[in-house]
């Protein structure tokens, strides 16, 4: 029974759409209430591309770190004790070694945390507030409907006396249920989105020191290779391209 209930009044809702369409049918606005739901859905937007680059960010980091340590590994295969960089290679492998390490551990727990973690649950409020909106358009329809048929009858009175009461009395109570949900509505909404600033607040402030937690520690564990390179960049410059020029003046590059 609660079944055929619910068809049947979804399929007057269905009507009472494609009439208001049509314009069979009065659609009723409210202008406070569409201001305040066009800010919400903007939030919305912003805040599951915010979680989606959120997400992308520490997987980028991720996949960044995993390829710097695929980088290091090759890098150490061509040197070796022998060589006088060969430490140099060795320990550089060594601190890519713990920066993916840091990065999968620590970088990571924190990240999800502080970050993808809050901003996920502060994202799963939004369907409840949509269901909210859908269940208030639907009270809106039905009260549209029975204001139709109460100017119906109005127009064109009926020969039982007591179906323009009845109509009205019907009216009135869809009104009343409309109006209700649709107060909730406009007192509620802009409060949501006024507290995204005290929610984002400490989600922003836990990105960025986790960023710079991240990027001072890759900073002091890269800074401790320096002292395997000549100090003067210059003279490094001019290494480089003194060994440039002995390949060139290989016979097997001549065509380069």
């Amino acid at each position: 029974m609660s079944f055929l209930s619910g068809f049947k009044k979804g399929l007057n809702r269905a009507g009472t759409t494609i009439m208001q369409r049509t314009g069979a049918v009065d659609r009723t606005t409210d202008s406070e209430f569409e201001e305040e739901f066009e800010r919400f859905k903007t939030l919305e937007k912003k805040s599951d591309k915010l979680t989606k680059q959120a997400k992308g960010y520490i997987d980028s980091l991720r996949g960044m770190t995993a390829a710097q340590l695929r980088m290091s590994q090759t890098i150490g295969q061509f040197y070796d004790d022998t060589i006088i960089m060969g430490p140099g290679g060795q320990e550089y492998k060594k601190v890519i070694e713990r920066l993916d390490e840091d990065a999968k551990t620590d970088m990571d727990k924190a990240f999800r945390t502080t970050v993808l973690e809050p901003l996920a649950r502060f994202c799963s409020y939004f369907p409840q507030v949509n269901d909210a909106v859908k269940r208030r358009q639907k009270k809106l329809l039905d009260y549209d409907s029975h204001r139709s048929k109460v100017r119906k009858l109005v127009d064109k009175p009926s020969e039982d006396p007591q179906r323009l009461p009845r109509a009205e009395q019907e009216a009135n109570m869809a009104r009343e249920m409309y109006e209700n949900l649709n107060t909730i509505l406009i007192e509620d909404l802009p409060k949501f989105v006024e507290l995204r600033v005290a929610y984002c607040d400490p989600i922003f402030e836990a990105l960025v020191k986790s960023q710079l937690r991240f990027c001072q520690n890759s900073y002091e564990e890269l800074e401790g290779l320096r002292h395997h390179f000549p100090p003067e960049s210059e003279h490094a410059d001019r290494s480089v391209d003194d060994v440039l020029q002995q390949m060139r003046e290989l016979s097997i590059c001549g065509n380069f």
